[in-house]
């Protein structure tokens, strides 16, 4: 792998002491950019995430436009249970939907546990067509939903506020419940294992449904797997896990083999820091509905949010995914501040 001209990202996931931080953002690849929603029109979604010649791309584009410190491979988490067997489709106005959903032991016993480089053969190749476009200019996050979010689809059928067919599985079917979520840990391991070997520099565990569970819950049907995946692979890749909503668990996955954890903009800087205690590296947490703010006020609550964290052991981002009414603007306006950030001179 030839030497990125940039590579303050795995500084900071490294431990590194920086003048500022490295900054992404979730869903940076996406639907607030302009010429994505060119290529939206003519094609559909799991069109795009299967053509690697499309999804690369796409991925590249943020790297063109707002200057992220790094690229995130433009894809879904749903290509996973697709992989497994499991149909799914991507509805307008109503976002994913699975005829099928998963609701028996008999439909559990169906779901595959996949080659994955046969099925998402397509993924290892928008990774190397996305490599040769960034020339190295910057690393490349490769991504997976973890098990409890992927579980939630498989069962709901759709998204959900409150997926409570999801948590009626688990607690009428707890058996059949954990027999699904190990199949789905072990094709993501699989699946991040294979994405690292195709050259991504870094992997992402998006749990976006964590919060929808208690503590304890959470605990059993969500952190047991993704601390699998973090046991299984924090020895050859960083593993960066994001989980919504799950400040509660922070300082029990501060313990694992996690080199950063996403902060959602429910929990401050301080409380984050404390929970972890201190020298983990974190990424986070301005929230995406703040981006409509007016361009000064943006620049200002960056600023802030950089003091907060400090400029060691943190990696700026959102508390979520960018929504699709950012001007684009408004975004740079975000990365160019943290991009430009210096300590205040008292």
């Amino acid at each position: 792998m030839s030497t990125l001209k940039n590579d303050i990202f795995l500084q900071a996931l490294a431990g590194k002491t920086l003048r500022r931080p490295p900054v992404w953002m979730m869903r940076q690849a996406g639907r607030y950019l302009p010429d994505f929603m060119k290529l939206k029109e003519k094609y559909d979604f799991f069109t795009r995430c299967q053509t690697p010649e499309l999804a690369s791309e796409i991925t590249v584009m943020p790297i063109d436009q707002i200057g992220t410190d790094a690229a995130i491979l433009f894809s879904d988490i749903l290509v996973v249970p697709q992989a497994m067997g499991v149909d799914v489709q991507m509805k307008p106005d109503l976002g994913p939907w699975l005829p099928n959903p998963i609701r028996t032991q008999t439909d559990v016993d169906k779901v595959e546990t996949p080659n994955v480089n046969d099925r998402l053969h397509y993924v290892m190749e928008a990774i190397v067509q996305t490599l040769e476009r960034l020339d190295s200019r910057v690393p490349l996050i490769g991504f997976a939903g973890a098990p409890w979010t992927i579980f939630c689809y498989m069962i709901q059928g759709q998204g959900s506020k409150t997926f409570d067919k999801a948590k009626a599985f688990c607690f009428t079917e707890p058996e059949s419940a954990h027999q699904l979520l190990q199949k789905i840990t072990d094709t993501t391991i699989a699946y991040l294992r294979a994405k690292h070997k195709a050259g991504v520099h870094a992997v992402q565990l998006f749990d976006s449904w964590g919060g929808v569970l208690s503590p304890d819950d959470y605990t059993a049907f969500s952190w047991n797997y993704s601390k699998q995946i973090i046991d299984v692979l924090g020895d050859e890749m960083p593993v960066i896990l994001f989980a919504k909503g799950c400040w509660y668990a922070l300082h029990d996955m501060a313990q694992s083999k996690v080199k950063a954890l996403g902060i959602d903009w429910t929990c401050t800087a301080r409380n984050a820091r404390y929970l972890t205690g201190g020298q983990m590296t974190l990424q986070g947490n301005f929230d995406p509905a703040r981006l409509l703010s007016p361009i000064p006020e943006i620049e200002k609550q960056t600023r802030e949010m950089i003091e907060q964290f400090g400029t060691t052991n943190y990696i700026a981002n959102l508390g979520h995914g960018i929504l699709p009414n950012i001007p684009v603007d408004h975004a740079k306006a975000f990365v160019d501040a943290v991009k430009s950030y210096e300590p205040r001179r008292y």
